[in-house]
């Protein structure tokens, strides 16, 4: 199970974990609305989540857009 960094916060995840599985683990959704994900500094497409595999030492932020002011 690699260990990757998610919103600062440590994390295991199972071999073979892409972004959109753990997207669906967070949040019962693979591509929850309003969400954006950096994997390592990078903007990752919401169209590559399913393909966006996760290894050891990844670090994910996983943003949420918010209304209000």
């Amino acid at each position: 199970m690699p260990d990757v960094s998610v919103n600062g916060s440590p994390a295991r995840v199972p071999a073979g974990h892409t972004v959109a599985d753990l997207l669906r683990a967070a949040t019962g959704s693979p591509a929850p609305r309003g969400v954006a994900v950096a994997l390592n500094g990078t903007v990752v497409r919401r169209a590559d989540w399913p393909t966006t595999g996760l290894s050891e030492g990844d670090r994910v932020e996983v943003l949420t857009a918010k209304q209000g002011g």
